[in-house]
């Protein structure tokens, strides 16, 4: 599943080629043949990205709320001809010579203005729409230091904070030196903030790049995958930091990765 910087560079790059403009919205698989007629032809006004879920708003007050889940993807074409639809599109969305395919989403309806907004007034902070008077890392805050819930678990939850995944999970509290299993509550107000701070700054890293890189020292370069971070993916390895051998467990049927000893 996409982690909240893909979802954002998505919204980007539609912004960039769509915004202000009539669309065409199809659906070649009919799946989202209502829906889709609903919308096309109409101006879209922007796409806002909200963790991992995106809003595509349109000038007749209706909005496309799309989540991508684990199977979705997109696939971008620029052509003076219309792109063959290979495989099953669920929508496709053009204008002049950009071409969009939306591909296997969970969610991928048109809703009223009002039901879109719920929608994400429901969802967690989002560390890529930081507010400027920190009610969002306030509320991110409050949320964690309320709950008995480990922390590896509140992570995840995007009611807690939006677009956190599993790469993201794990290196933010490795990077934090914060076990996994410790309460939500049991953390002090300056440890659950600095996850916060750090959640903006890789992730903002990765909206840049498009890649997840959460060493520093690699930071505004291109490392090989296997460089990119601490613990993801390093089960039985050396900790970069300590040596140590990276731990793997099942925490609520996800896999989690850290250093038993750096993380304490």
């Amino acid at each position: 599943m996409p982690e909240g910087h893909i979802v954002h560079r998505i919204a980007d790059s539609l912004n960039a080629h769509f915004a202000g403009k009539p669309l065409t919205v199809t659906s070649p698989q009919g799946r989202f043949a209502n829906d889709a007629a609903a919308v096309s032809g109409r101006r879209l006004r922007r796409v806002t990205a909200v963790g991992k879920q995106m809003f595509l708003e349109f000038e007749n007050d209706l909005t496309l709320r799309i989540h991508l889940g684990i199977y979705g993807k997109w696939q971008f074409h620029e052509s003076t001809e219309v792109p063959e639809i290979v495989g099953q599109v669920r929508a496709r969305f053009a204008y002049s010579n950009v071409f969009v395919d939306l591909r296997g989403p969970t969610v991928c309806e048109v809703t009223d203005h009002d039901t879109a907004l719920s929608v994400m007034q429901r969802l967690g902070p989002d560390p890529l729409n930081p507010n400027p008077k920190k009610a969002e890392s306030q509320r991110f805050t409050e949320r964690v230091l309320k709950s008995p819930s480990a922390i590896g678990l509140l992570l995840m939850n995007q009611d807690v904070i939006s677009g956190i995944g599993n790469v993201y999970r794990a290196e933010l509290l490795f990077r934090a030196g914060i076990e996994p299993h410790t309460p939500g509550s049991a953390l002090t107000h300056e440890q659950v903030e600095a996850l916060w701070v750090d959640s903006v700054k890789l992730m903002r890293v990765g909206v840049k790049t498009g890649f997840m890189i959460t060493r520093d020292n690699l930071l505004g370069k291109n490392p090989s995958k296997e460089d990119r971070n601490f613990v993801y993916k390093r089960e039985g390895q050396p900790c970069r930091r300590c040596g140590s051998l990276i731990r793997i467990e099942l925490m609520a049927a996800r896999k989690l990765y850290w250093c038993a000893t750096c993380q304490l």
